[in-house]
């Protein structure tokens, strides 16, 4: 194994970790607010994920030069642990700059509605084996 791979999964490791800690934390600033009645801890981090990550993303094409080390420890680590939502979003908005209209609405629109699909055959399957082995 390579030394650039063994520090880049290292970094993806170490900025994961940190990832967490922050969603962690922003989840619990946004409860201990008291907002109730919408899910305002998931959208806060998600929207804060996004501009965090279209911040890194410019930064990073017009103002800085960030090694492939810094790159993969932010987005893949620190941003893929603090929120998917936003490399989800920087896909999409990539198709919809791209003109490509059709593939940005079945990306966008399948990851919504087939994700939430997914999330509730996950819990029927969860129910089955759990009657069924319980």
């Amino acid at each position: 194994m390579s030394t650039s791979l063994l520090l880049k999964i290292g970094a993806v490791a170490t900025f994961g970790a940190l990832g967490a800690l922050a969603r962690f934390g922003v989840y619990g600033i946004v409860r201990y607010m008291g907002w109730n009645g919408f899910p305002w801890a998931t959208f806060t981090v998600n929207m804060l994920g996004c501009l965090l990550f279209g911040l890194f993303v410019s930064l990073a094409e017009h103002r800085f030069e960030f090694s492939d080390v810094t790159k993969v420890a932010i987005l893949v680590g620190f941003m893929g642990s603090f929120t998917t939502f936003s490399t989800f979003a920087l896909d999409g908005s990539a198709l919809l700059r791209e003109g490509q209209w059709l593939l940005a609405t079945l990306y966008i629109g399948g990851q919504n509605f087939l994700g939430i699909g997914a999330i509730f055959l996950g819990l029927y399957l969860g129910r089955y084996l759990g009657y069924a082995h319980g």
